[in-house]
């Protein structure tokens, strides 16, 4: 394990695998460092790559400074691009593909994104969370109610079924990672305010995240998933969109289908 120190003085722990050009991988809700998938995936690309696969603050072993804020979560991913070299391509899952896009608009220097599935709602058919998802989330976490927060999340927020929670419950070592890092829910629903409301995004906002980017979505995902996928594509300067089946991240993360069209996006030539 290695680690940074984030600019407000926050511990950010990592690993490191593989040589190559410095990618970073940015996990999504529930996840860490040390998430099978996530290892997996770090390990089948550390062939190109050397990759940096972190724990969001909050997460694992990376520290947590309150108040939370996004602009913190930036500066996190900042230093692990300086110590990185100043540059790095960036891969984010769901909402740490927000998180990422987030960054590039910031202007960190991210010389290449693939932005894996994002939860944006961009349509007004398509299913919304609650207005108040993002209050709520943190008001079960203040009270510590971790396990009904997971329900909240997963239900309202992610339109997973209440059966798939119940069943969750029943595997102990699963439940028991999802109690653990539960109290970080509230941190990805502020990633996402304000971009779950149905509304089309907008050209002018995202003119400026101009590196080569790659957009993922799987073909059995969610419409709202797929609709989110299709109009970051169509919005970013210098975007492609990817279709393919087993790139969804709704249910297990397929690393062995993933990690070949990371892999082809990030070392050609663009």
């Amino acid at each position: 394990m290695y680690s940074v120190t984030s600019k407000d003085g926050t511990k950010i722990a990592y690993d490191k695998v593989g040589q190559g050009p410095a990618l970073i991988l940015v996990a999504g809700a529930f996840s860490y460092r040390k998430f099978p998938q996530q290892v997996e995936l770090a390990d089948l690309l550390s062939e190109y790559f050397t990759v940096y696969n972190y724990d969001r603050r909050g997460r694992g072993d990376s520290g947590d400074t309150h108040p939370y804020d996004v602009a913190r979560e930036i500066e996190d991913l900042q230093a692990l691009i300086d110590e990185a070299g100043g540059s790095a391509y960036v891969w984010g899952l769901s909402s740490g593909a927000a998180l990422a896009l987030r960054a590039a608009k910031a202007g960190l220097n991210i010389t290449k994104l693939a932005l894996h599935e994002p939860p944006f709602v961009v349509r007004a058919e398509d299913r919304k969370p609650p207005k108040d998802f993002r209050e709520h989330t943190s008001e079960l976490i203040s009270k510590n109610n971790r396990a009904e927060a997971i329900k909240y999340f997963m239900t309202k927020g992610m339109g997973a079924p209440s059966f798939v929670v119940s069943m969750m419950r029943i595997f102990p070592g699963v439940w028991s990672r999802l109690i653990e890092i539960a109290h970080t829910l509230p941190y990805d629903a502020a990633l996402l305010d304000g971009y779950m409301e149905g509304k089309e995004l907008s050209v002018e906002w995202w003119s400026d995240v101009t590196m080569p980017t790659l957009v993922l979505e799987g073909t059995e995902s969610p419409a709202s998933l797929r609709h989110s996928a299709q109009a970051l594509a169509n919005v970013l300067p210098n975007a492609q969109l990817l279709s393919k089946k087993g790139l969804g991240h709704t249910k297990k993360l397929d690393t062995k289908k993933i990690s070949p069209e990371l892999t082809l996006f990030f070392t050609a030539n663009h």
